[in-house]
């Protein structure tokens, strides 16, 4: 799989655009920056749609990430008689991970290839869409985006070819757009940004290419650079720097297998290692405004496999970290494995909760992570203080053996544990919500020089049969295993949970699932045209729930591809039966239904 994404990386300009826009896509003139006035309106204003629910503002709802809609109207009671209600096709069958956000009845949600499209979200009908030229883009993981984040009358999305643009919420018109970095080095952005406090934040993609990633705050209404903090800091910088304490556990004793004389002594060799140090920045931060905290995960260090070339802790690189909002400052990290040799990155997205502190007993504000390594994370939010680990939620066999020429055989695999995909917490049992993939690799390590903007991997993992894939019940306040589903295909995509006493998650060979959030049963399942491998939403419109989700498969497990958003709801006057739900069409013609392949063994990257 990864040879694909070596080989296919690099698309020139224009090679892999579908539809081409006319008037929608030019830029127009920067508007003057907000006054601090202003600035705290708008975000007034935003707190206030995250706190009605029924929209769906950020990609995690609200700036908790949690996932977690107050909505009633879908209960554990009426789910089985849950029907789509209206399907739009993109036209874009390259595989779909993209969460829509819903405001004021408006769906905006971004495809592979960086379109944005707006959708009336009770019928499913096409407002305008944007369809970049993009540049030179290199990206080792499907031409994907994640998300969009919406402010002020704004759409923001970062591209491929490292642009980050502002879109006219009205129209879709360029209102601004920046280029973040060296997009011919392997600087991308595939991760949903959030906004807040008149910013909107993004972390770069492209640690498989030797990069130096980092976290940008921008003035949401100029365009204007706020703040940037780099994940991969200097040697010299505070605390740590680069080289960390060179631990040789990870924060709850675990023996990660370090050479700690062996890398001190080649620390002088590679002085500069962490100028390509890496360090991704996968997925959307949560705010905690209370503590004015940016809260996000930072991803592997570069070269992935080979750590003989960046001897340390390779600070900040899979990582929890927290800057402040204001600028951008650090405040803390807690580094899940110091030195990762398994590219098991830190890629879900942070989750805010309260949780029971093990040592005091006492409801502390908390972070959880579903962590590639199998373990979900729990740290005290205000300080990086570990709290717990939970149990594996996935196989584990020879944790943290080093990869060698031969091969080192590993469960689990580079994939995780947990990938991308975003948990759902849900207040009322106390769980989070965790995709899984039970993925057994076999690690080769080698020695691979650095040539921009060729794949640095520094070896290779090579996926072992047979494959499955996990959906867990994680109790927060305990670490136990409360239930969990087991599927043929490896879990990636995401989770939403409810009030309605319900969890929604989508599986690899095509199916959309409700169950019962307390006890995992299946309630209700749809027979999707693609794999289903997006985190769900849900959103109310006059007084009528819906349930959206993307289908259009992934790229990393392969599974089948297809174009649809698709949105469900209890049957209401006048609303169509099952199966004949109406369907709209983007820039491109609909694949057949099922168009794609069906997984093979192998592995991918976030």
């Amino acid at each position: 799989m990864l040879g694909l994404m070596a080989r296919g990386a690099v698309v020139r300009a224009g090679a892999v655009v579908l539809v081409l826009c006319a008037g929608a896509c030019r830029e127009r003139k920067e508007q003057p920056a907000a006054g601090a006035r202003g600035a705290r309106e708008t975000d007034a204003a935003l707190v206030r749609a995250m706190a009605d629910s029924t929209q769906w503002v950020s990609y995690g709802r609200d700036q908790t990430n949690q996932r977690y809609s107050p909505l009633t109207q879908i209960t554990t009671s009426n789910v089985a008689q849950l029907q789509p209600v209206w399907t739009y096709h993109t036209g874009i069958a390259k595989a779909f991970e993209a969460s829509p956000v819903v405001v004021d009845g408006v769906m905006y949600v971004s495809t592979s290839l960086n379109h944005v499209v707006a959708l009336d979200a009770a019928t499913g009908r096409k407002r305008w869409e944007y369809a970049p030229t993009l540049g030179v883009t290199v990206h080792c993981c499907g031409p994907v985006n994640r998300g969009v984040a919406y402010y002020d009358g704004k759409v923001y999305m970062g591209q491929l070819d490292g642009k980050f643009v502002a879109l006219d919420a009205k129209d879709g018109h360029v209102v601004w757009s920046k280029q973040l970095a060296d997009n011919n080095r392997g600087y991308s952005l595939t991760s949903a940004p959030v906004a807040a406090d008149g910013k909107v934040i993004i972390g770069v993609s492209g640690a498989e290419y030797g990069i130096r990633g980092f976290l940008v705050a921008f003035d949401a209404n100029s365009g204007a650079e706020a703040w940037r903090f780099y994940t991969i800091p200097a040697p010299n910088e505070a605390p740590n720097g680069w080289w960390g304490t060179w631990a040789t556990t990870d924060p709850f004793g675990t023996v990660v297998h370090k050479d700690r004389t062996a890398e001190r002594r080649d620390s002088a060799k590679y002085p500069d290692a962490w100028r390509t140090g890496g360090g991704s920045v996968w997925q959307a931060p949560t705010i905690d405004r209370q503590l004015g905290l940016v809260i996000f995960t930072v991803g592997n260090a570069s070269p992935d496999l080979d750590g003989s070339v960046r001897p340390g802790d390779n600070l900040y690189t899979n990582s929890l970290v927290a800057v402040t909002l204001a600028d951008g400052k650090y405040r803390w990290h807690m580094q899940e494995i110091p030195h990762d040799l398994w590219d098991l990155d830190v890629t879900s997205p942070t989750v805010l909760v309260d949780v029971r502190d093990s040592a005091t007993g006492q409801t502390v504000p908390a972070v959880a992570e579903a962590g590639k390594t199998g373990w979900v994370y729990v740290v005290d939010r205000r300080t990086g203080k570990p709290i717990r680990k939970s149990e594996p939620f996935v196989p584990m066999k020879n944790m943290f053996a080093p990869p060698t020429p031969e091969g080192t055989f590993m469960i689990p695999g580079a994939n995780g544990g947990s990938e991308w995909s975003p948990p759902a917490y849900s207040p009322q049992t106390g769980y989070l919500y965790v995709l899984g993939l039970h993925q057994p690799m076999l690690y080769k390590v080698r020695s691979e020089p650095l040539q921009p903007p060729a794949f640095w991997l520094g070896g290779a993992f090579l996926g072992v049969t047979p494959q499955a894939g996990t959906f867990s019940a994680v109790d927060l306040n305990t670490g136990r295993i409360a239930w969990q589903n087991r599927y043929p295909v490896p879990m990636i995509g995401g989770a939403l949970a409810t009030a309605g006493g319900l969890v929604f998650v989508g599986t690899g060979d095509k199916r959309f699932i409700a169950t019962d959030a307390k006890t995992g049963r299946e309630l209700w399942n749809y027979n999707a045209n693609a794999g289903v491998n997006a985190p769900p939403i849900t959103y109310a419109i006059n007084g009528r729930q819906y349930v959206a989700v993307a289908i259009g498969g992934n790229y990393q497990i392969n599974t089948p591809r297809g174009d649809e958003v698709v949105a469900f709801a209890l049957p209401a006057g006048g609303a169509p039966a099952p199966g004949t739900a109406p369907t709209t069409t983007g820039a491109g013609a609909p694949p057949p239904p099922g168009a794609g392949a069906p997984p093979p063994p192998g592995a991918g990257r976030a």
